[in-house]
């Protein structure tokens, strides 16, 4: 039963990113209506941080995923599923890489350097032009917008998984949880 499990590095890369994400889209809420302080810009450097983190792991993830395919899903999960499950993963993913980049635009346009861990300075990719600037915030929050939505449901499909359906969908994702059969498809 070991093979209906993710590998140990994926799970612990779900799980690093899913709590950089949320911790990246707190800290993006709570930022903007601060007044300019140094807390205001403390805030904003970590959320670059954790923004420029995630796309490195969403790229390992991605490489990882080439090597060590993900486990296939029970067999009781209807075929729709599997392309409605394909389908939002390479959305997600997108997302992951796609919001990064337009934060890392956005700083550049603003002006403002990105120095991850305050340690490396990533280049500025675009010239400084606030109208741009403008554009390029209101992109990077509505990808946020919509990979915040995608996750919450994500979560809401996880959790039918587990507790309606009875299956192994979401116990794949837990190093922690014995994965047993049940009469009705395979349940944790």
């Amino acid at each position: 039963m070991a093979d209906q499990r993710y590998t140990g590095v994926a799970i612990a890369l779900h799980w690093l990113m899913a709590g950089l994400i949320v911790a990246g889209f707190g800290l993006g809420l709570s930022m903007v209506d601060l007044p300019l302080s140094p807390t205001k810009l403390q805030w904003y450097s970590w959320h670059k941080w954790i923004g420029v983190s995630v796309f490195g792991l969403a790229v390992l993830r991605l490489c990882w995923r080439l090597f060590k395919a993900p486990p296939p899903l029970p067999a009781s999960v209807p075929r729709w599923q599997h392309t409605v499950s394909k389908a939002t993963h390479l959305v997600l993913y997108a997302l992951m890489l796609a919001t990064p980049v337009l934060g890392w635009l956005f700083s550049s346009a603003k002006g403002v350097a990105t120095v991850y861990l305050g340690l490396w300075r990533l280049p500025d990719v675009v010239a400084k032009d606030e109208t741009f600037a403008v554009v390029l915030k209101n992109a990077h929050m509505a990808l946020a917008y919509l990979l915040a939505t995608l996750i919450v449901l994500h979560i809401a499909a996880a959790l039918k998984h587990h507790f309606i359906d009875r299956d192994t969908v979401l116990a794949r994702m837990f190093p922690f949880v014995r994965i047993k059969r049940y009469s009705r498809g395979i349940s944790a």
